[in-house]
């Protein structure tokens, strides 16, 4: 059983004992502690919710719905949704926050609350902080009985989503339908399988084979949309019938599209193509975390523009994008963020944008694949023993490389011309977490090795 408290909500495996796992005591302080903060707020208390597909949401969301009204917070729920579902709803309804119940890309087991605040945006790092003070302390009072909140539940919220995404400038359903694309989708039997085939046919995409779009939570495979978890979708496309895979995870924030042959486009360059769509007809300025692809930046100067490095973390690249006015940021994820429809990661929102730019580009997903810069990045760790002082590590490596360029704001990340790696501990264990990339797999590794060595040394002589 595992419970992570972090400052962006509460994850853990469905049962066990409290503060064990995710169980029913556990969903009701935490909600208990985050409704309260949104009560101090403001006067008119309300909170949107929405969930995935997986099998605990129902129970998960009538828990939190139940101890929301017993704040005497009115609750809206959306039902099956999705993430930027919710998101787009908290300040349509002016709403005080919303609650989204999902693990995002974790397996079966796992379910989560994620927090927003009255913008639909996660919440920051020191209200977080004040939420998980208030939970430990159970800072917290119930309502009486003629102050219990109400309950409104609203079905067409996907649609309402889908009927944003067309009404985006960029977005143009004209270029897309005269394409006549022909799409297979892989929804991990979860909300975007009511959401995708919507939007692609109200973009005017008719021919289209669903994978696991039935929304009943048994995932046919590892959610987290990674190549090695789609070789169903990759087979079917290298039948030869097919012009492009689109792919989400649970809850439709992560997206990954797949060529023509089965072979993936490259989940870091979800954000590249959308952004140098973006880039392309509107100035200005992109950011990413510090552990995605160089090609981003790369496009963006291409375009004019200037990029920028946040911290990893949703709500570091989104601070990141206000401080700079970014106008396209994400992960390399496949997390895209387009202010111009709201200040979070959005696959429908991404699938827009980026079919428009493939059926302007009036050839082949692969072909305009290979027009990118071609980077890859290897992922590596290396686990300490719990008295080593991670801290003192990472300053060692950063006087090793002091003549490179190097960003320490979350970490330390050091500048090879083209390439780079990226040193992160863990924030709940003893391990060091290496990224690195090159402009092939084999230099991303060797990079990644050396800088092991380097750990290896300074733990050696210390």
């Amino acid at each position: 059983m595992a419970l992570i408290k972090s400052i962006s909500g509460i994850r853990g495996t469905i049962g066990g004992k409290p503060g064990e796992g995710l169980t029913p005591l556990d969903v009701v302080k935490f909600t208990s502690a985050y409704g309260s903060w949104v009560i101090r707020q403001t006067q008119n208390p309300k909170v949107v919710i929405g969930r995935d597909a997986r099998i605990s949401g129902e129970m998960v969301s009538k828990l939190v719905t139940a101890t929301l009204q017993g704040l005497g917070i009115d609750v809206i729920d959306l039902g099956l949704s999705t993430t930027p579902t919710v998101e787009l709803a908290v300040p349509l309804e002016k709403a005080g926050g919303g609650i989204i119940l999902t693990a995002s890309h974790n397996p079966i087991q796992w379910n989560a609350l994620k927090l927003l605040n009255d913008k639909g945006e996660f919440i920051s790092d020191a209200e977080g902080k004040a939420i998980l003070e208030s939970a430990e302390n159970e800072d917290f009072t119930f309502s009486e009985v003629k102050k219990l909140g109400k309950y409104t539940v609203i079905e067409d919220y996907i649609d309402r989503h889908v009927a944003h995404v067309l009404g985006l400038k960029l977005v143009d359903k004209d270029a897309i339908a005269a394409r006549k694309f022909k799409v297979v989708i892989d929804c991990v039997n979860s909300t975007g399988g009511i959401a995708l085939p919507k939007l692609l046919r109200a973009l005017g995409v008719d021919d289209i084979e669903e994978m696991y779009c039935t929304p009943d939570g048994h995932f046919p495979h590892n959610p987290e949309p990674l190549p090695e978890n789609l070789r169903d979708i990759a087979e079917k496309l290298n039948r030869g019938k097919y012009d492009l895979g689109i792919v989400v995870d649970p809850d439709v924030d992560r997206l990954c599209f797949m060529n023509e042959d089965g072979s993936p486009f490259g989940e870091e360059y979800t954000l590249v193509a959308v952004a140098d769509y973006i880039l392309a007809n509107t100035s200005g300025n992109s950011v990413s975390n510090l552990s995605s692809t160089r090609a981003l930046r790369d496009v963006t100067e291409k375009r004019g523009g200037q990029y920028q490095a946040a911290a990893v973390g949703e709500v570091n690249v989104v601070n990141k994008m206000k401080e700079t006015n970014a106008i396209i940021g994400g992960e390399g994820n496949g997390g895209v963020i387009y202010p111009e429809s709201h200040y979070g990661r959005d696959a429908l929102v991404g699938i827009g944008l980026f079919l428009t730019h493939l059926a302007k580009f009036g050839k082949s997903i692969s072909r305009l694949r290979a027009t990118y810069p071609n980077y890859h990045i290897s992922k590596n760790k290396i686990e300490l023993t719990p008295e080593i002082d991670v801290d003192r590590i990472l300053e060692k490596i950063k006087e090793k490389y002091s003549k490179h360029p190097i960003n320490d704001i979350d970490g330390v990340k050091i500048e090879f011309e083209k390439e780079w790696v990226h040193l992160r501990k863990s924030n709940t264990e003893p391990i060091i977490r290496i990224y690195s990339e090159s402009e092939t797999q084999a230099t991303a590794e060797h990079l990644a090795n050396k800088i092991i060595l380097d750990i290896k040394e300074v733990i050696n002589v210390s």
